[in-house]
């Protein structure tokens, strides 16, 4: 089974980097490339549909599976959009708001829809082991968080701390957002015992690197995935599409429905 493929912001650095290896991928098809008004010019791809506009473009590739790396309002809007036309779309953007996954997920009633703020299959492997290791080091473990990306990233922290974040809260039968702390300055106190840390560093052109840190008596455990590379969430996406384009409508899928 072939899988066309159109891919939202096709000259950007994740954009192109889909465009590759979607090309050398003998099981999917580059039907469409969409980019901003103006940005367009200049694009060609062998029987690929070029549009700066994916209202048009839709009609001419049906139930190709839309990957968008864009922006949170971008991706919300877009989501509508494949609802309206029936493509499935797997969405990799980082930022979106409690109220905008909301809306991800009243499209994802119509057509199938997939979102996962990190690609990476390593991460996503955490995400599933993580809950084991905190509930087996148990309570006397505090755990933080430090995630580190390049200067150009607009989000912190970024979704891939918050997610694992959350898991490790979860783990514990806590609520994030009643023990998070995303800053700390000035005379703070003693750290509680029911807090997790999320710190932040963005400079020079780290690709992602996350590390949780389980502070114990007398000895501390870190766990650290780095992204080597934007591939990898790249390839991540195009196997996530894989996957989508046999799925239906009901849910908003992620990467635990994968593995």
């Amino acid at each position: 089974m072939t899988v066309d493929i159109v891919i939202l912001g096709a000259k950007g650095r994740m954009g192109n980097m889909l465009v590759n290896q979607t090309l050398a991928d003998e099981g999917l098809n580059l039907v469409g490339a969409c980019e901003r008004k103006g940005n367009a010019d200049g694009m060609h791809y062998e029987d690929c549909e070029i549009s700066d506009c994916l209202e048009d473009l839709l009609p001419k590739v049906p139930g190709a599976v839309i990957i968008d790396f864009t922006a949170p309002e971008s991706s919300v809007a877009m989501a509508k959009i494949a609802a309206k036309n029936g493509n499935p779309a797997v969405i990799g953007t980082t930022g979106l708001n409690p109220d905008q996954q909301a809306e991800l997920a009243e499209s994802a009633k119509q057509v199938p829809l997939f979102w996962a703020p990190n690609m990476s299959v390593g991460i996503n492997v955490l995400l599933k082991i993580m809950p084991l290791l905190v509930q087996a080091l148990g309570e006397n473990y505090d755990m933080e968080i430090v995630e580190t990306h390049h200067k150009m990233k607009k989000d912190s922290p970024s979704g891939t701390a918050l997610k694992l974040a959350q898991v490790l809260a979860e783990a514990r039968g806590w609520i994030y957002d009643d023990v998070k702390k995303h800053c700390r300055d000035g005379i703070i106190g003693e750290r509680p015992k029911n807090e997790i840390g999320v710190q932040t560093l963005r400079g020079g052109d780290v690709v992602g690197e996350h590390t949780m840190f389980f502070f114990g008596p007398g000895e501390r455990i870190e766990v650290t995935h780095r992204a080597h590379s934007r591939e990898t969430f790249a390839a991540g996406a195009l196997r996530a599409a894989k996957w989508l384009a046999t799925q239906k409508p009901g849910k908003l899928y992620n990467m635990a429905d994968i593995f």
